[in-house]
């Protein structure tokens, strides 16, 4: 059993918030490129990391939600991805929040006649603000701690 017991006004924002992370993730599986980006503050910072951000420099960085739109569009490059978020932390602190979300998002794709799965584990270490009633993401750090790559049969 936990000691943690958040103040009853946390309640709606975690599960706000928790709502948000798991829009992102929807909508990624559904190709919907603007309405990630419109999850975001205009001016977004993501950066990218291929392990710990203390330890390396992010593998790339995108700054408002023009470039973010470009970047989610990518994921058209799969034939379908499934991205299943897990565990999460959450401090809130009036209209601003940070936390931590784990996922393990899911690629397929065909080449050269070759289906082809790939999974990764990732943290999301994110911060949030509430803007107008509505809490959107404020800066998303991706950490990459591994990748499976495979054959998968149809």
């Amino acid at each position: 059993m936990s000691d943690f017991e958040p103040f009853p006004e946390q309640v709606a924002d975690r599960l706000a918030i928790r709502e948000l992370v798991d829009a992102y993730a929807r909508l990624a599986d559904r190709r919907d490129a603007q309405g990630q980006a419109a999850l975001f503050t205009d001016d977004a910072h993501v950066a990218v990391y291929d392990g710990e951000p203390d330890t390396t420099e992010p593998a790339q960085t995108l700054t408002g939600r023009s470039e973010l739109v470009a970047a989610f569009g990518s994921l058209r490059n799969y034939d379908k991805t499934t991205h299943l978020n897990g565990q999460s932390t959450l401090t809130v602190d009036g209209d601003r929040a940070t936390g931590e979300t784990y996922c393990l998002a899911h690629h397929l794709w065909t080449e050269e006649g070759q289906r082809t799965l790939m999974v990764m584990s990732i943290r999301y270490h994110d911060t949030f603000v509430r803007r107008g009633g509505r809490w959107f993401f404020a800066e998303r750090r991706l950490i990459t701690d591994w990748v499976d790559r495979r054959p998968s049969p149809a």
